[in-house]
């Protein structure tokens, strides 16, 4: 099923696209977009992070398509214009976090199909670089991938860590694990949180475009994890932690006031991949590719050279 699916050029301001409907083996409706370069140099598969949805990506998409490369970007289940898999739909909900390879494997079947041109690559951002590291691992046919804010693990105190395996693993055993995750809000980040000390861009301009998004479509809209995709999130982590990175060519950008997902964790699998390479944003927040046009293009160009030396 590859259905004609809604697609908000008007928010996303990125070059054209055409977004379709996919459903995956266990029925889940997923959306993706496609939009095609000039030149046929391959395809940058882009993986968003939790929250995120296909129009958020539009300026990085427009980079990439003016470069000579198709983009194919996703909605994950749980999210955007995908199907809500909880009772509330404002809460983030996945029953298990590898569910997350039947939408990569919908979307890879996609450009398949459509026979989007090779070479292909990947740019995973946040809990999409840990869905994008396991099917690298599990032998995704990418020729490399950049990574931003890639979620290895999930920032937290030590003293919070016994809890947050506990209490999920208790509420599921009271058949409540489709509730809201401690300390986190049912409303979306953007429209509860003021630009003041956010935690995801240093850039007025890009948190406020963030926010229109939002605000203009409530099917952009999720709050916080359950406790069951707060439990199957930190589980994944550990077992991709335990095992070697993939012989591909990698490069991964993280902001220097990263406060979201594990820096620990990344530096360690950076460290250890062969050909890696890990690069620190000076003065970003959690999501690079959301700063500033010139942190923007600087990461989005690191990948254009990578990606063109292997096209």
């Amino acid at each position: 099923m590859a259905d004609p699916a809604p697609y908000r050029a008007d928010l996303a301001q990125g070059p054209d696209t055409n977004a379709f409907w996919l459903r995956t083996s266990d029925g889940v409706r997923i959306r993706v977009g496609h939009a095609a370069g000039n030149h046929l140099k391959g395809t940058v598969f882009i993986l968003p992070g939790r929250t995120e949805y296909i129009e958020k990506y539009g300026y990085p998409s427009q980079d990439f398509v003016e470069a000579g490369f198709d983009t194919l970007t996703i909605d994950w289940r749980g999210q955007g214009m995908a199907d809500r898999l909880g009772a509330n739909p404002m809460v983030g909900h996945v029953d298990r976090f590898q569910d997350f390879q039947k939408d990569w494997s919908a979307m890879r079947s996609f450009a398949a199909a459509q026979n989007l041109p090779k070479p292909w690559f990947m740019v995973a951002h946040s809990m999409g670089g840990c869905i994008g590291l396991r099917a690298l691992m599990q032998g995704a046919d990418m020729k490399a991938v950049v990574f931003t804010g890639p979620m290895l693990g999930i920032s937290m105190g030590a003293h919070m860590r016994p809890l947050a395996w506990a209490v999920p693993r208790v509420a599921e055993l009271l058949g409540m694990g489709q509730r809201l995750a401690p300390f986190t809000s049912i409303e979306s980040y953007l429209t509860a949180a003021p630009f003041e000390d956010n935690l995801l861009s240093s850039d007025p301009e890009m948190f406020a475009y963030m926010r229109r998004h939002v605000e203009a479509e409530p099917q952009f809209g999720l709050g916080g994890p359950s406790l069951t995709w707060l439990k199957s999130a930190m589980t994944e982590c550990k077992a991709l932690a335990a095992k070697p990175s993939p012989a591909i060519p990698a490069l991964c950008f993280v902001g220097s006031h990263e406060r979201i997902v594990d820096t620990t964790a990344i530096r360690h699998r950076m460290t250890g991949w062969p050909g890696g390479k890990l690069m620190i944003v000076d003065g970003a927040e959690h999501e690079v590719l959301m700063e500033g046009e010139t942190i923007r293009k600087q990461i989005t160009g690191s990948a254009i050279s990578l990606f063109s030396s292997l096209a």
